[in-house]
């Protein structure tokens, strides 16, 4: 859900690469406000191609930014992208965020009224077609098409991108918390500005407590329960790295949906991925974005509509593998032996490996199986698997017993891992073990706490063949 503030020029050079020198002129944007149906106004931009509207008036998508963003961060993308292809476009402030009043609800009930609203008010011009909609969203605006889409609004084709389709396994993935990492997304967002609902479960979220509280609220802004019935065609763009919406939070769509629909994987996403809009191959994703629109808002007969996954190569050379289903996985082990006791919130154990054969490519969920004894104070346990200074993977699970197993599942990250490369697994109770700069699991044990760490098996997930060179 990170901002796309500031990021406006690099977008529009991003975009130039894929328009071209010899493209139609930018559009202008018309500054306009849109009143709610509950009074609150909504800041928002009307963009236009040039020349005169065809019979049925144009094709039209609506954009979505990410939180903390406005809608002046995706006007580059409908003037200089869309526009130019034959778009109108509507961009609108989320309530909460740049001039729109109301109240921030994280894509809640209101959220999913105000895309009503204003698909509404969009297809009642004469100007725009009545029945030939899009739709785009990155990050929190995916979630916004996502949550629109399976209330009801009428879209003809959908691409969220780099977001959630199931909240609570995205921020608190076995019921612990990425603290962190939740921390700095409330901070993108006044206070003053958020729904009291959102407010009231932020404490519950970032100390991983009540959890039933927040689940409840994920849960009604989550599609997954709802993706079986969707049958809009849909173009998924997910970050081969993302710490906040992993590959899996998309695969898990691709899975359940049963119409038209397409899952890019590539080198953008949040942290530690790229930008959407300066990634290495935005041109691909981008170009896909509109090709997709081109198929099921103007008929194009243009190939982009096979079911397929595909991986853009890392590094990026301008290629990619296409899948006919989720790529086929296998799982290398390796036993970690040790006995070793830590304490307090810098207490941490250490354990190193090296994968056999290579190179590798991970993809899927890579799991820690843990032994662990004599836990006092100590709730919760964190796994960061890296190669050298580089995170490859992060988990959490919070801890129920005084000795047991712990089974960590990591996100489902996609990064090549050279032959012999060593890899080092950290355990503690805050991502911190790993680097100062890993910020994700910050809540930490209280200063008396201990744990003994025995034997640990780490199964890696990769790709049967690795992809990228």
């Amino acid at each position: 859900m990170s901002s796309d503030v500031g990021r406006r020029a690099a977008l529009l050079a991003a975009l130039a690469l894929l328009v071209g020198a010899g493209s139609a002129r930018a559009a202008t944007p018309l500054q306009l406000t849109i009143p709610a149906g509950d009074g609150a106004k909504l800041a928002c931009s009307l963009v236009l191609p040039d020349g005169t509207a065809p019979s049925g008036g144009w094709p039209a998508v609506m954009l979505f930014h990410g939180l903390g963003g406005k809608h002046q961060d995706l006007e580059p993308l409908a003037t200089q992208f869309l526009a130019p292809g034959g778009y109108a476009t509507l961009e609108c402030d989320a309530r909460g965020h740049g001039a729109s009043e109301g109240l921030f609800g994280l894509d809640g009930p209101r959220d999913v009224q105000d895309t009503r609203e204003l698909f509404a008010w969009l297809t009642a011009r004469a100007d725009v077609s009545d029945t030939v909609i899009g739709a785009l969203g990155i990050s929190l605006g995916g979630g916004a098409v996502w949550n629109a889409a399976t209330g009801g609004v009428p879209f003809k084709a959908i691409v969220p991108v780099i977001t959630w389709t199931n909240l609570a396994t995205a921020l608190a993935p076995q019921g612990l918390s990425k603290s962190g990492l939740v921390s700095l997304l409330a901070a993108l967002v006044p206070e003053s500005r958020w729904d009291p609902e959102l407010a009231a479960a932020k404490s519950s979220l970032v100390t991983s407590t009540n959890m039933a509280t927040v689940n409840t609220l994920a849960a009604s802004r989550s599609p997954i329960s709802k993706l079986s019935s969707l049958q809009t065609p849909t173009l998924m763009i997910q970050g081969r790295r993302d710490f906040l919406f992993d590959i899996d939070q998309a695969l898990a769509a691709y899975k359940a949906l049963k119409g038209p629909k397409r899952l890019y994987v590539g080198d953008l996403g949040h942290a530690p991925g790229g930008s959407p809009a300066t990634a290495p191959d935005a041109a691909t994703y981008w170009g896909e974005a509109v090709k997709w629109f081109d198929r099921f808002l103007k008929g194009a007969a243009n190939g982009i509509d096979k079911s397929v996954v595909e991986l853009g190569h890392d590094p990026y050379d301008a290629k990619t593998t296409t899948y006919a289903a989720p790529p086929a996985t296998k799982v290398a082990s390796v036993t970690l032996p040790g006995s070793t006791t830590m304490a307090g919130a810098t207490g941490k154990v250490v354990r190193g490996a090296r994968l056999t054969g290579g190179p590798h490519e991970t993809f899927g969920v890579t799991t820690v199986v843990v032994r662990y004894s004599d836990a006092k104070s100590w709730d919760r346990l964190v796994a960061v698997l890296a190669a050298g200074p580089t995170p490859i993977t992060v988990g959490g699970v919070k801890l129920n017993a005084a000795a047991g197993t712990a089974t960590i599942k990591l996100m489902n990250q996609a990064l090549r891992v050279p032959s012999g490369t060593k890899l080092t697994l950290y355990l503690a109770s805050t991502s911190l073990a790993q680097s100062p700069a890993n910020a994700l699991y910050l809540a930490a044990v209280a200063p008396e706490a201990q744990i003994t760490i025995g034997r640990v098996t780490l199964k890696v997930s990769k790709l049967t063949k690795a992809v990228s060179r």
